[in-house]
């Protein structure tokens, strides 16, 4: 079959730490016994934490045909145009779907497990603000001493961000490796 199946096993975050992997284990018990012959994937998740986003974002990422292809080709692309990193965000939930982080030049920057979901939060917030005002977004620029990110629309369903430390990074060198790459993208990821 090839029928996909997730659980998410809400407010875990009114359990008690060290009660939760229990509660958890026991209503999955509950629901394989209801879900035969699908195989299911379960999530522990809260609204007040990071789980509700990682689900998400994983459901989404596995939902996506050929995302093992789209996670290799996102590589590379980091690796050609010598980006620190570069992230793939779903259109209209913002829900980081792919990234690639430049092996060559990883460093602590990049230890911040919840980084996606905290940058997905501040562009929803930016996008909600220009709604607001009849606008829409179409790119965004962040410039400070540490990086710059660059966020632009990518394919029909998805926004790019590029992320460099070096300063040079000229953002209309950044919009031609994005406009030449668009289309090879468009093609992998399809209608998603």
């Amino acid at each position: 079959n090839t029928a996909k199946v997730f659980c998410l096993v809400h407010k875990m975050d009114v359990i008690p730490r060290d009660h939760r992997d229990k509660v958890f284990e026991k209503r999955k018990s509950q629901i394989e016994l209801v879900s035969s012959p699908f195989a299911v994937e379960y999530f522990q998740t809260s609204i007040w934490e990071e789980t509700l986003y990682k689900a998400w974002s994983t459901i989404v990422y596995s939902l996506i045909p050929n995302a093992n292809l789209l996670s290799q080709r996102l590589n590379k692309f980091c690796e050609l145009i010598e980006a620190e990193e570069v992230v793939l965000f779903e259109r209209s939930t913002f829900l980081g779907i792919s990234h690639a982080t430049n092996k060559s030049r990883q460093n602590d920057r990049y230890k911040d497990a919840h980084r996606f979901e905290k940058i997905s939060n501040i562009i929803k917030m930016f996008k909600l603000s220009c709604m607001k005002s009849g606008t829409g977004v179409v790119s965004m620029e962040v410039r400070c001493s540490a990086f710059d990110a660059f966020l632009y629309e990518f394919t029909d369903n998805t926004y790019i961000m590029l992320v460099f430390a070096d300063p040079d990074v000229k953002p209309a060198a950044t919009l031609i490796n994005i406009k030449n790459a668009r289309s090879h993208f468009q093609k992998l990821i399809g209608s998603m």
